[in-house]
């Protein structure tokens, strides 16, 4: 099965990944390298900051 395009785009991925702490993984071994946890974790704050955008009016 091929995968689709992600969503999100590189530079928030990154940013997320740096606010919990494990942007130095995705460095060292890409972003297949980190833990289905962390995964999870990025895909929820992208959802706690896509919610907030559009509270605040933006899309």
């Amino acid at each position: 099965m091929a995968r689709r395009g992600g969503m999100m785009s590189d530079q928030l991925k990154e940013e997320i990944a740096k606010e919990l702490g494990f942007y130095d993984t995705v460095q060292r071994e890409g972003w297949g390298g980190i833990k289905a946890r962390d995964a999870g974790n990025m895909v929820k704050r992208a959802i706690e900051i896509a919610e907030q955008n559009m509270q605040n009016g933006r899309s």
